[in-house]
């Protein structure tokens, strides 16, 4: 596949939270992927027809009821996992990683942690820590390499995560639930360093949420999974410019259309 590297924002983009999206090959492309796993009880089907794009420096959410397969969608995107059938193809690469889990290694510090990707990724020694030090001020976090984890907030340990995801230099950045554990103060503030990062880089972000806020807060384009198997059930296009609020008018009154349907998705498959 032919790399994606990331897209230019000019002001007017970054203005309105859109990545000047190139027209041709996309960051990640799934087509009619099917999942299903051989449980005893017999087979269960995951994941049913879904075909789904996502553009160069585009961020997409997706939503879904507990269990749907959004979490297994992810993997699949990944690498993880391979589909029973369909395809999935990514530009430039393994896509970067991040879980609601830091998974960061508590015997290093924040810059080592960094650095251990760095270094699989090939990065000469002599340029790690300049790298390092430089993520961890694009998260602002420009004092921390020398801390260890439990040195650090939960805000703070999702931040260098956040940053080590960085170290990979992929084109395409996939998000599980990432702020779902933290207060909603520190995950209102994580929302807006996530939207400036993504603005400063124009890489693919696909996030995964069961918070119908957060989504529409964060993505320009929101995707709803039907309950299992999950097929998908409807998209939003959300043309608010960036940077959004959670309590904005126009956040809640989307928000409040998205609920809706999500409810008539769980009423319809008898999920309470």
């Amino acid at each position: 596949m032919t790399p994606v590297h990331p897209t230019t924002i000019t002001e007017q983009d970054a203005a309105s939270g859109a990545a000047t999206l190139a027209p041709s090959t996309p960051a990640v492309r799934v087509v009619g992927a099917h999942k299903s796993f051989v449980r005893p009880e017999g087979v269960q089907t995951v994941l049913q027809d879904i075909s789904i794009d996502v553009a160069p420096g585009e961020f997409i959410c997706l939503l879904g009821a507990s269990g749907c397969g959004k979490s297994t969608l992810l993997n699949l995107v990944a690498g993880l996992d391979e589909p029973s059938s369909g395809r999935i193809e990514v530009a430039g690469g393994r896509p970067a990683l991040m879980f609601q889990d830091h998974a960061l290694f508590p015997w290093l510090t924040a810059g080592r942690n960094i650095e251990l990707v760095l270094r699989l990724r090939g990065v000469p020694r002599a340029e790690r820590r300049a790298r390092a030090e430089e993520l961890l001020g694009l998260v602002r976090l420009q004092d921390a390499y020398g801390k260890r984890v439990h040195e650090l907030s939960g805000g703070m340990r999702q931040r260098v995560a956040l940053a080590r995801a960085l170290a990979q230099d992929s084109d395409v950045l996939l998000m599980d639930e990432p702020f779902a554990a933290l207060d909603a103060i520190t995950r209102d503030v994580l929302h807006e360093e996530l939207t400036r990062i993504w603005q400063d880089t124009g890489v693919s972000v696909l996030f995964v949420t069961h918070n119908v806020r957060e989504a529409v807060r964060l993505a320009q384009r929101v995707v709803l999974l039907s309950c299992r198997p999950g097929r998908i059930a409807r998209e939003w296009s959300v043309g608010m410019p960036q940077p959004r609020r959670t309590e904005d008018p126009a956040v809640a009154e989307l928000s409040a259309e998205i609920t809706e349907q999500l409810r008539k998705e769980i009423r319809r498959h008898g999920r309470h």
